[in-house]
């Protein structure tokens, strides 16, 4: 029993790692160059680590290779879904300056005159978008101590060199006075910069002084080990706002449901005890920009009595929190439902959410569409006489969107050389109709050259291309009838067949009809007499 229970247990711990989404997150640092320029950094978000600590990255500054610390799961929840053979999302992180929402609406987020103390610190924004997803955080860096020997950088009299010591002796000039360790991760002032360390100096003398052997300046290295522990940069996901729906596309005439998704963690335990218990109120903002021009569709603030904006488009939001406990995490819903789309609602839509001095927002790309209908004329059967061209086909699109990227394809399948090929003539498309509900139609012509006798059977096809549709799209087809070589089908010998009984059984009816009127005639004849 205790082996089916390890068992199980090990099969839920895989799937879980396997449905978790990437472990780590490649990202470029962006921050401004001077000059109008920006300057780009590699750097990785570790959402997972195994046992023994974060594997290392010697080609990322330390200060930008983040572990992020996520109470409330939302990066997990946000990549669970994230398809094992999709691309790479694009990631990028910039420092970001707390200020408060800039809308008057949303104004009673932030009554006080200043941002609190509780907020203070470094800021970063990470944006995370690919396919299938589309994300805005806010970490705000911590170091965290790891059990693991000190990455370090000793000052010489020439210059620095940092190592990774697990268990090494300490290395020491011989005669020169007690040094410096100089460690990157705990360096206030950045990678590089000299920082006394009194502690590490100590150790160092201890070793000089300990050491049976002086080694002369430059060489071997002295008998005595430093072990320590490192602060890991960490960031402490406080908001994450995010999307599974990045680019939806929604037919014409049908709800669309936008969703979204948010999560708040207070920045430090002691700015959650200092609040009131319970999630904090929040502002939900959905803008739309399409063509050059934007204007907002919908906005609220659960928990707060403001003078809201009127909806947009009979839009509905579900703007609430998910849970209530009294120091968080907390997560919130404030998915966005649009009956009945119609063209002019498509374009791009910003979601925000706003907290006191904190602002998370995505974007999500909404396309509306609509299959087109195709049919072709005359159909199904098209007759021609060998050398002459059969009559024009028209090929019908109807009711169709968007207008752009339609495509008109003519196919010749079968006839003297087999397979498909594309169809000789004349070909032309007409003008866009355009119907009430937005959509559009149109129609494509083809004049076929002459045929030959070796065309019999062949099929002309009109085949149409559109972003609504497949790759392969949709078609329609007529077959060509060259005059003389057809011979009595299946359906023609019914025909026949049909027509020679009612001819017999007309002829039939009118024999009774003349028997009828002849009797009569005799048996009146019969009375006169």
């Amino acid at each position: 029993m205790k082996l089916l229970s390890f068992l199980l247990a090990v099969v839920l711990g895989l799937a879980t790692a396997v449905s978790a989404g990437p472990a780590v997150i490649e990202c470029w640092f962006v921050e401004d160059a001077g000059g109008g320029r920006l300057a780009k950094k590699p750097a990785a978000l570790l959402l997972r680590q195994g046992p023994g600590g974060p594997p290392p990255r010697p080609d990322l500054d330390p200060q930008l290779y983040l572990k992020v610390h996520d109470p409330a799961g939302a990066l997990q929840t946000a990549f669970r879904r994230y398809p094992p053979g999709a691309p790479a999302p694009h990631c990028e992180m910039s420092r970001y300056v707390l200020l408060p929402a800039s809308v008057n609406w949303a104004s009673g987020l932030t009554p006080e005159q200043s941002c609190p103390r509780a907020l203070d610190g470094t800021w970063l924004m990470v944006s995370i978008s690919s396919q299938v997803l589309s994300l805005s955080g806010l970490l705000r860096p911590q170091s965290e101590p790891q059990p693991e020997p000190a990455l370090i950088t000793m000052a010489t009299g020439h210059s620095l060199t940092g190592s990774s010591i697990p268990a090494k002796p300490c290395t020491l000039p011989s005669g020169a006075p007690p040094a410096t360790l100089l460690s990157e991760r705990e360096s206030p002032t950045g990678p590089g910069k000299r920082t006394q360390h009194p502690l590490c100096s100590l150790l160092l003398s201890l070793c000089l002084i300990f050491s049976p052997q002086t080694p002369p300046w430059g060489g071997a290295e002295a008998n005595c080990s430093l072990w320590g522990r490192w602060l890991s940069p960490a960031g402490r996901a406080v908001l994450t706002v995010f999307t599974h729906t990045p680019s939806p596309r929604i037919r014409l005439g049908e709800d669309a449901l936008l969703d979204l998704s948010f999560a708040y963690v207070p920045p430090t335990p002691v700015a959650a005890t200092s609040l009131a218990p319970g999630p904090p109120p929040f502002g939900l903002e959905w803008r739309r920009q399409h063509l050059g021009k934007g204007h907002l569709v919908l906005a609220a603030t659960p928990g707060l009595a403001a003078q809201m904006p009127a909806a947009q488009d009979g839009a509905v939001v579900f703007a609430a929190w998910d849970d209530d406990e009294p120091w968080g995490p907390w997560t919130g819903n404030g998915t966005l439902w649009l009956p009945a789309v119609q063209p002019f609602q498509e374009g791009t839509y910003l979601a925000t959410v706003h907290l006191p001095y904190l602002q998370g927002q995505v974007t999500l790309e909404l396309a509306v569409q609509k299959p087109p209908k195709v049919s072709l004329m005359p159909a199904p059967v098209v007759w021609a006489a060998p050398g002459e061209a059969p009559p024009e086909l028209l090929c019908l699109v109807s009711h169709f969107y968007p207008p752009e990227g339609l495509e008109v394809e003519w196919e010749l399948r079968g006839g003297p050389e087999g397979g498909f090929q594309k169809a000789k003539g004349q070909t032309w498309l007409s003008a866009l109709r355009h119907h009430s509900d937005g959509s559009v139609s149109l129609s494509g012509h083809l004049q076929p050259p002459p045929v030959t006798a070796e065309q019999h059977g062949a099929r002309y096809a009109c085949r149409v291309h559109h972003t609504s549709l497949p790759a392969l799209g949709r078609s329609a087809e007529v077959t060509l009838e060259v005059a003389g070589l057809s011979r009595p089908s299946l359906e023609d010998g019914i025909g026949l067949f049909l027509s020679a009984f009612l001819l017999l059984g007309l002829i039939k009816v009118l024999c009774w009809a003349a028997a009828y009127w002849s009797t009569s005639k005799d048996s009146e004849e019969k009375k006169a007499q």
